[in-house]
Protein backbone atom coordinates (compact mmCIF):
# COMPACT_ATOMS: atom_id res chain seq x y z
CA UNK A 1 0.00 0.00 0.00
CA UNK A 2 0.83 3.56 -0.46
CA UNK A 3 1.47 6.14 2.57
CA UNK A 4 -1.41 7.63 3.72
CA UNK A 5 -1.59 10.80 2.47
CA UNK A 6 -2.90 12.55 6.16
CA UNK A 7 0.65 11.02 7.25
CA UNK A 8 2.79 12.15 4.69
CA UNK A 9 1.35 15.43 5.13
CA UNK A 10 2.21 15.08 9.02
CA UNK A 11 5.45 13.87 7.66
CA UNK A 12 6.34 16.43 5.40
CA UNK A 13 5.45 19.21 8.37
CA UNK A 14 8.26 17.17 10.48
CA UNK A 15 10.60 17.55 8.26
CA UNK A 16 9.89 20.99 7.77
CA UNK A 17 10.83 22.11 11.15
CA UNK A 18 14.29 21.18 10.37
CA UNK A 19 14.63 19.30 13.90
CA UNK A 20 17.78 17.27 14.51
CA UNK A 21 17.29 13.38 14.57
CA UNK A 22 16.06 11.95 17.89
CA UNK A 23 19.35 9.71 18.29
CA UNK A 24 20.90 13.36 17.59
CA UNK A 25 19.30 14.31 21.03
CA UNK A 26 19.88 13.65 24.51
CA UNK A 27 17.04 12.59 26.73
CA UNK A 28 16.13 16.47 28.19
CA UNK A 29 16.49 17.88 24.62
CA UNK A 30 14.08 15.27 22.95
CA UNK A 31 11.41 15.85 25.77
CA UNK A 32 11.75 19.62 24.97
CA UNK A 33 11.81 19.46 21.59
CA UNK A 34 9.03 16.35 20.62
CA UNK A 35 5.60 17.53 20.89
CA UNK A 36 2.45 15.43 19.16
CA UNK A 37 -0.20 17.21 20.96
CA UNK A 38 -0.97 19.88 18.84
CA UNK A 39 -2.01 16.94 16.26
CA UNK A 40 -4.36 14.99 18.90
CA UNK A 41 -7.01 17.52 18.22
CA UNK A 42 -10.06 18.43 20.40
CA UNK A 43 -9.88 16.82 23.53
CA UNK A 44 -13.67 15.10 23.53
CA UNK A 45 -15.31 15.94 27.27
CA UNK A 46 -15.58 13.52 30.15
CA UNK A 47 -16.76 13.16 33.17
CA UNK A 48 -14.22 14.30 35.40
CA UNK A 49 -10.69 14.11 35.70
CA UNK A 50 -8.83 13.71 38.30
CA UNK A 51 -4.76 13.47 39.00
CA UNK A 52 -3.48 11.05 41.90
CA UNK A 53 -0.71 8.98 43.15
CA UNK A 54 -0.29 5.70 42.95
CA UNK A 55 2.06 3.84 46.03
CA UNK A 56 4.46 1.76 43.98
CA UNK A 57 7.64 -0.11 45.30
CA UNK A 58 10.01 2.99 44.99
CA UNK A 59 7.71 5.53 45.61
CA UNK A 60 4.91 7.42 44.39
CA UNK A 61 3.79 7.34 40.81
CA UNK A 62 1.86 10.20 38.88
CA UNK A 63 -1.71 9.16 37.68
CA UNK A 64 -4.88 10.42 35.75
CA UNK A 65 -7.59 9.13 36.54
CA UNK A 66 -10.59 9.60 33.67
CA UNK A 67 -14.51 8.70 34.15
CA UNK A 68 -17.08 8.93 31.16
CA UNK A 69 -19.62 11.22 30.86
CA UNK A 70 -22.95 10.33 32.17
CA UNK A 71 -22.05 7.85 35.28
CA UNK A 72 -22.70 8.54 38.46
CA UNK A 73 -21.56 6.21 41.77
CA UNK A 74 -25.55 5.02 41.98
CA UNK A 75 -25.12 3.46 38.61
CA UNK A 76 -22.50 0.81 39.73
CA UNK A 77 -19.13 0.33 39.43
CA UNK A 78 -17.48 0.94 35.98
CA UNK A 79 -14.96 -1.36 34.58
CA UNK A 80 -11.38 -0.03 33.85
CA UNK A 81 -8.57 0.48 31.70
CA UNK A 82 -5.34 0.88 32.66
CA UNK A 83 -2.93 3.09 30.34
CA UNK A 84 0.76 3.30 29.68
CA UNK A 85 1.83 6.11 27.43
CA UNK A 86 4.73 4.97 24.75
CA UNK A 87 7.78 7.29 23.98
CA UNK A 88 10.15 4.51 24.14
CA UNK A 89 10.60 4.80 28.10
CA UNK A 90 12.34 7.76 28.00
CA UNK A 91 9.97 10.58 26.88
CA UNK A 92 6.13 10.92 26.80
CA UNK A 93 4.06 12.15 29.96
CA UNK A 94 0.67 12.29 30.85
CA UNK A 95 0.03 15.49 29.50
CA UNK A 96 0.65 13.60 25.81
CA UNK A 97 -1.80 10.79 26.40
CA UNK A 98 -4.42 12.87 27.39
CA UNK A 99 -6.47 12.87 23.94
CA UNK A 100 -6.66 9.34 23.40
CA UNK A 101 -6.88 8.78 26.79
CA UNK A 102 -10.18 10.90 26.95
CA UNK A 103 -11.19 9.07 23.73
CA UNK A 104 -10.71 5.36 25.34
CA UNK A 105 -13.03 6.91 28.04
CA UNK A 106 -15.70 7.60 25.90
CA UNK A 107 -15.73 5.27 23.61
CA UNK A 108 -15.35 2.40 26.32
CA UNK A 109 -17.75 4.06 28.20
CA UNK A 110 -14.90 2.65 31.19
CA UNK A 111 -12.42 4.58 33.76
CA UNK A 112 -8.88 5.02 32.38
CA UNK A 113 -6.37 4.96 34.53
CA UNK A 114 -3.21 6.69 32.65
CA UNK A 115 0.09 5.89 34.75
CA UNK A 116 3.84 8.27 34.73
CA UNK A 117 6.10 5.64 35.14
CA UNK A 118 9.90 6.21 35.91
CA UNK A 119 11.70 7.13 32.50
CA UNK A 120 14.92 6.14 31.12
CA UNK A 121 17.99 6.92 31.67
CA UNK A 122 17.50 8.07 35.09
CA UNK A 123 15.83 4.88 36.08
CA UNK A 124 16.50 1.80 33.94
CA UNK A 125 14.77 -1.59 33.32
CA UNK A 126 12.92 -2.73 34.84
CA UNK A 127 11.92 0.20 36.33
CA UNK A 128 9.31 1.25 34.18
CA UNK A 129 7.60 -2.60 34.16
CA UNK A 130 7.95 -2.62 37.68
CA UNK A 131 5.64 0.60 37.85
CA UNK A 132 3.29 -0.57 35.85
CA UNK A 133 2.69 -3.82 37.60
CA UNK A 134 2.03 -2.00 40.95
CA UNK A 135 -0.27 0.72 39.16
CA UNK A 136 -2.80 -2.39 38.43
CA UNK A 137 -1.95 -3.37 41.60
CA UNK A 138 -3.27 -0.52 43.50
CA UNK A 139 -6.01 -0.22 41.37
CA UNK A 140 -6.91 -3.72 41.96
CA UNK A 141 -6.87 -2.57 46.08
CA UNK A 142 -8.48 0.77 45.51
CA UNK A 143 -11.38 -0.78 43.27
CA UNK A 144 -14.26 -0.18 45.69
CA UNK A 145 -12.64 3.22 46.64
CA UNK A 146 -12.55 4.60 42.79
CA UNK A 147 -15.84 2.64 41.66
CA UNK A 148 -14.14 0.16 39.81
CA UNK A 149 -15.22 -3.31 38.91
CA UNK A 150 -11.87 -5.65 40.08
CA UNK A 151 -12.88 -8.50 38.01
CA UNK A 152 -12.90 -6.23 34.59
CA UNK A 153 -9.99 -4.43 34.44
CA UNK A 154 -7.72 -3.96 31.21
CA UNK A 155 -4.14 -2.92 30.06
CA UNK A 156 -2.99 -1.31 27.31
CA UNK A 157 -0.67 0.81 25.87
CA UNK A 158 0.95 2.44 22.63
CA UNK A 159 4.79 1.99 21.74
CA UNK A 160 6.85 1.71 25.15
CA UNK A 161 3.24 1.48 26.48
CA UNK A 162 2.21 -1.45 24.61
CA UNK A 163 5.16 -3.15 25.85
CA UNK A 164 4.51 -2.42 29.50
CA UNK A 165 0.91 -3.24 28.98
CA UNK A 166 2.35 -6.47 27.61
CA UNK A 167 4.60 -6.98 30.41
CA UNK A 168 2.10 -6.40 33.16
CA UNK A 169 0.06 -9.29 31.29
CA UNK A 170 2.87 -11.63 31.87
CA UNK A 171 3.91 -10.79 35.24
CA UNK A 172 0.15 -10.72 36.89
CA UNK A 173 -0.23 -14.56 35.13
CA UNK A 174 3.77 -15.64 36.48
CA UNK A 175 3.12 -13.90 39.89
CA UNK A 176 -0.62 -14.70 40.36
CA UNK A 177 -1.40 -11.53 41.95
CA UNK A 178 -4.19 -10.69 40.15
CA UNK A 179 -6.07 -11.59 36.67
CA UNK A 180 -6.88 -8.70 33.33
CA UNK A 181 -9.63 -9.26 31.51
CA UNK A 182 -7.77 -7.67 28.09
CA UNK A 183 -4.52 -6.63 26.62
CA UNK A 184 -4.56 -3.85 24.25
CA UNK A 185 -1.56 -3.55 22.11
CA UNK A 186 -1.48 -0.17 19.80
CA UNK A 187 2.12 -0.73 18.05
CA UNK A 188 4.03 -2.16 21.09
CA UNK A 189 7.41 -2.69 21.38
CA UNK A 190 7.92 -6.44 21.90
CA UNK A 191 11.30 -7.69 21.09
CA UNK A 192 14.77 -6.14 21.52
CA UNK A 193 16.17 -6.59 18.22
CA UNK A 194 16.65 -4.58 14.75
CA UNK A 195 16.51 -7.11 12.01
CA UNK A 196 13.13 -7.84 10.94
CA UNK A 197 11.98 -6.81 7.29
CA UNK A 198 9.94 -4.14 9.24
CA UNK A 199 12.83 -2.31 10.74
CA UNK A 200 14.78 -3.10 7.01
CA UNK A 201 11.81 -1.33 5.04
CA UNK A 202 10.98 1.59 7.29
CA UNK A 203 14.59 2.02 8.79
CA UNK A 204 14.27 6.20 8.37
CA UNK A 205 11.59 8.76 6.77
CA UNK A 206 8.31 7.67 8.83
CA UNK A 207 8.73 9.10 12.36
CA UNK A 208 10.17 6.70 14.51
CA UNK A 209 13.59 4.89 12.65
CA UNK A 210 15.78 2.62 13.26
CA UNK A 211 18.67 4.72 14.75
CA UNK A 212 15.95 6.01 17.09
CA UNK A 213 14.62 3.52 18.57
CA UNK A 214 18.18 1.74 18.79
CA UNK A 215 18.62 4.92 20.96
CA UNK A 216 15.44 4.30 23.07
CA UNK A 217 16.69 0.96 24.34
CA UNK A 218 20.48 2.00 24.92
CA UNK A 219 18.88 4.86 27.25
CA UNK A 220 16.03 1.57 28.68
CA UNK A 221 18.49 -0.88 28.98
CA UNK A 222 21.34 -1.29 32.00
CA UNK A 223 23.00 -3.94 30.13
CA UNK A 224 22.64 -5.68 27.14
CA UNK A 225 21.85 -9.10 27.92
CA UNK A 226 18.74 -7.57 29.75
CA UNK A 227 17.02 -6.95 26.62
CA UNK A 228 16.81 -11.04 26.47
CA UNK A 229 14.61 -11.13 29.61
CA UNK A 230 10.56 -11.26 28.79
CA UNK A 231 9.56 -8.31 30.79
CA UNK A 232 11.78 -6.54 28.16
CA UNK A 233 11.34 -8.32 25.83
CA UNK A 234 7.98 -10.51 25.47
CA UNK A 235 8.29 -11.93 22.38
CA UNK A 236 11.22 -13.92 24.05
CA UNK A 237 9.13 -15.38 26.59
CA UNK A 238 8.75 -19.22 26.79
CA UNK A 239 5.41 -19.70 26.82
CA UNK A 240 2.60 -17.46 26.23
CA UNK A 241 -0.11 -19.29 27.45
CA UNK A 242 -2.96 -18.44 29.86
CA UNK A 243 -2.49 -14.67 29.41
CA UNK A 244 -5.88 -12.44 28.37
CA UNK A 245 -7.16 -11.77 25.12
CA UNK A 246 -5.27 -9.07 22.76
CA UNK A 247 -6.00 -6.94 20.64
CA UNK A 248 -2.93 -5.92 19.03
CA UNK A 249 -2.74 -2.71 16.29
CA UNK A 250 0.16 -2.63 13.53
CA UNK A 251 1.26 0.66 11.42
CA UNK A 252 2.49 -0.69 7.41
CA UNK A 253 5.03 1.91 8.04
CA UNK A 254 6.60 1.32 11.23
CA UNK A 255 9.84 -0.37 11.59
CA UNK A 256 7.79 -2.30 14.60
CA UNK A 257 5.37 -3.67 13.10
CA UNK A 258 6.39 -6.97 12.10
CA UNK A 259 7.71 -7.74 15.89
CA UNK A 260 4.48 -6.56 17.30
CA UNK A 261 2.58 -9.05 14.34
CA UNK A 262 4.82 -11.59 15.85
CA UNK A 263 3.90 -10.88 18.62
CA UNK A 264 0.09 -11.46 17.98
CA UNK A 265 1.06 -14.96 16.08
CA UNK A 266 2.52 -16.21 19.04
CA UNK A 267 -0.06 -15.65 21.49
CA UNK A 268 -2.77 -16.95 18.67
CA UNK A 269 -0.44 -20.28 18.73
CA UNK A 270 -0.49 -20.43 22.19
CA UNK A 271 -4.07 -20.30 22.52
CA UNK A 272 -5.12 -16.82 23.29
CA UNK A 273 -7.74 -14.90 21.98
CA UNK A 274 -6.12 -12.01 19.50
CA UNK A 275 -7.53 -9.82 17.07
CA UNK A 276 -4.77 -8.32 15.05
CA UNK A 277 -4.92 -5.66 12.80
CA UNK A 278 -2.62 -3.93 10.13
CA UNK A 279 -3.32 0.22 9.76
CA UNK A 280 -2.18 -0.08 5.88
CA UNK A 281 -0.59 3.44 5.27
CA UNK A 282 0.09 4.53 8.57
CA UNK A 283 3.10 5.25 10.92
CA UNK A 284 4.11 4.45 13.58
CA UNK A 285 2.56 7.58 16.12
CA UNK A 286 -0.67 7.74 14.17
CA UNK A 287 -3.06 6.60 17.56
CA UNK A 288 -1.70 10.10 19.16
CA UNK A 289 -3.13 12.11 16.07
CA UNK A 290 -7.04 11.76 15.74
CA UNK A 291 -6.93 15.47 14.57
CA UNK A 292 -5.11 14.73 11.46
CA UNK A 293 -5.36 11.26 11.28
CA UNK A 294 -9.29 9.90 10.16
CA UNK A 295 -7.50 6.12 10.77
CA UNK A 296 -6.45 7.12 14.22
CA UNK A 297 -10.45 7.60 14.96
CA UNK A 298 -10.93 4.01 13.54
CA UNK A 299 -8.53 2.50 15.93
CA UNK A 300 -10.14 4.35 18.75
CA UNK A 301 -13.56 2.97 17.46
CA UNK A 302 -11.75 -0.96 17.21
CA UNK A 303 -10.15 -0.23 20.52
CA UNK A 304 -13.46 0.13 22.46
CA UNK A 305 -14.97 -2.44 20.64
CA UNK A 306 -12.68 -4.98 21.86
CA UNK A 307 -12.64 -3.17 25.31
CA UNK A 308 -16.53 -3.63 25.65
CA UNK A 309 -16.43 -6.80 24.84
CA UNK A 310 -13.74 -7.82 27.30
CA UNK A 311 -16.16 -6.21 29.82
CA UNK A 312 -19.01 -8.27 28.38
CA UNK A 313 -21.02 -4.71 27.44
CA UNK A 314 -20.04 -5.27 23.63
CA UNK A 315 -22.87 -3.50 21.69
CA UNK A 316 -24.42 -5.33 18.54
Amino acid sequence: MALDPQAKAVLDLMAAAGLPPLHERTPEEARLGLDVRPLAGPPPEVGYIQDTMIVGTAGAIPARIYVPTGHSEADGCLPALVYFHGGGWVIGNLDAADVPCRHLASKAGCVVVSVEYRKAPEHKFPAAADDAYAAVKWLKANADTLNVDATRIAVGGDSAGGNLAAVVALMARDRGDFSICHQMLVYPVTNHGFETGSYRDNAEGYFLTRDGMAWFWNHYLAEEADGEHPYASPLRAGNLAGLPPALVITAEFDPLRDEGEAYAARLADAGVPVLATRYDGMIHGFFWMPGVMAQAGKAFDQCAQALRKAFGEERA
